[in-house]
């Protein structure tokens, strides 16, 4: 008997797969990449939870199905800000439940708790996701079982009920005991991992699709760096740190142009190609107000290879109009 699991790296997914395997169910976890998930790679992490309980690991990626399916057309709508979070799941067990057939499985699990999240895990939205993803009866939610409708996998005696869970609402301390039963370790503090739930994310994305098309290519675009709408129009995107800079460095996208500074250590920034002569002379001159220089004297920048000069901005005031976050 084998089962699926739709697991994102935090506590709960990897309790519910717990739960699974301890009634000797093998299980392969997969991670369904959005790429809309942590800034962070999360990869080493979640192989870890898998190893704590015996779970096979995997990732898949759904980026391009996400954008054309997803993401700017859910037919239950957004979230707080820009999280299609009903059709978000509803998706991911769209694809789990064809991974289950390709890996010959029998059912899917996940680690959902009823009402712990007021969107999309109260009693109808989990029901809305079972109806749109065709999977009534396959899914099995591990800790809140009790509380559900009985599944298949239940129903046949592949899995015991009763060593199931009741979980409810937002409160962790059943999750923390199981944790401490199981000996877990490493694991995640709550809080959800998905970039779409933050408001200031969530604010670029709503800028972004205002003034151009949003393809899977500008998604690392919007993970990184601090964001600008210049004032003809103009994106820019400058690097907060070292990490953000290699970061930036390193993606390939004909939107935007790379802007270095030449000589002076600085950050390194984006700015969208077709940006007037104007925002340009703006995007150098606010990029030198993140370096240490003089005021009135210039400086030189690298635009993709090509070297201008500019003199730094008054102060970065100046650039707070623009600023997106």
């Amino acid at each position: 008997m084998k089962a699926i699991a739709l697991f994102s790296g935090g506590l709960d997914s990897t309790l519910a797969m717990k739960l699974i395997i301890d009634q000797g169910i093998e299980v392969l976890a997969i991670n369904i990449a959005t790429g809309f998930g942590s800034t962070k790679d999360r990869r080493e992490h979640m192989e870890n939870m898998c190893r704590q309980v015996g779970a096979e690991f995997k990732i898949v990626d759904i980026q391009d199905e996400y954008l054309q399916d997803v993401l700017f057309d859910p037919k239950y709508g957004y979230g707080k800000h820009f999280n299609p979070c009903i059709d978000c799941h509803a998706k991911m067990f769209e694809v789990a439940k064809r991974i289950m057939k390709d890996e010959g499985a029998s059912f899917l699990i996940s680690g959902e708790v009823l009402g712990q999240r007021p969107m999309s895990q109260n009693k109808d939205a989990l029901q809305t996701v079972l109806n749109e993803s065709n999977c009534e009866g396959l899914l099995l939610r591990p800790m809140s079982a009790k509380r559900l409708a009985p599944t298949i996998p239940e129903i046949e005696g592949w899995v015991d009920r009763e060593k199931l869970e009741d979980i409810m609402g937002r409160s962790r301390d059943r999750q923390m005991e199981l944790a401490k039963e199981i000996g877990l370790t490493d694991f995640e503090s709550p809080g959800g991992g998905c970039l779409l739930t933050d408001e200031n994310f969530g604010k670029k994305m709503w800028d972004f699709i205002k003034y151009d098309t949003f393809e899977k290519q500008d998604i690392p675009v919007m993970k990184h760096g601090r964001h600008f709408r210049l004032e003809n129009g103009a994106k820019l995107v400058i690097g907060r740190d070292k990490d953000e800079n290699e970061f930036l460095q390193n993606i390939e996208n004909e939107k935007f142009f790379h802007i270095r500074t030449v000589g002076l250590p600085g950050p390194h920034a984006l700015l969208s190609k077709n940006a007037t002569l104007e925002d340009r002379e703006l995007a150098t001159r606010g990029i030198l107000t993140y370096c240490k220089t003089k005021a009135g004297e210039n400086y030189t920048l690298s635009f993709d290879g090509e070297e201008v000069t500019a003199t730094p901005l008054e102060s970065r005031e100046v650039m707070k109009p623009f600023s997106i976050m």
